[in-house]
């Protein structure tokens, strides 16, 4: 039998933390004490952890970007348990030359029967080399790794 989730809080507490995760902290609530998070460049286990990256993603991109944002486009749920968050991350770093960072993906937070987020896995629209690549204009895209 399965159980009845009601998406509504979690719906609403991502799509009011997500747009400011470069200037605000997040409510850590919504997820498990074990919650397990994985993207492209990182992976790990534990709510610590998990208060750790999103404090580590604001202390950087204020101290790199001259401005960092976090555009949200649509939060729902994608399936039994699962909701969906699709984005775009576009600022300036802070260099001479002002290169631009531009990239988009989705995140899928997998729910307990609880209905807190046990699990957070992001999907990027490039490779992380390609991202870095956006630092360096004219650059022959055989040249970086």
């Amino acid at each position: 039998m399965a159980i009845e989730l009601n998406y509504d809080p979690i719906l609403e507490t991502l799509r009011r933390d997500l747009p400011t995760l470069f200037e605000h902290d997040i409510s850590y609530d919504i997820y498990t004490r074990d919650i397990f998070f994985k993207d492209p460049v990182n992976q790990f286990k534990g709510k610590l952890n998990y208060r750790i990256i999103f404090w580590t993603l604001r202390f950087h991109g204020g101290l790199f970007f001259s401005d960092l944002h976090f555009d949200l486009h649509d939060v729902r749920v994608e399936q039994d348990g699962v909701i969906r968050a699709d984005w775009t991350v576009r600022g300036t770093l802070r260099l001479p030359w002002r290169p631009p960072l531009l990239f988009s993906g989705y995140s899928l937070y997998t729910l307990n029967q609880a209905g807190q987020i046990y699990e957070h896995r992001d999907t990027w629209d490039r490779s992380p080399q390609a991202i870095l690549r956006q630092f360096w204009p004219h650059t022959d895209e055989n040249s970086l790794p």
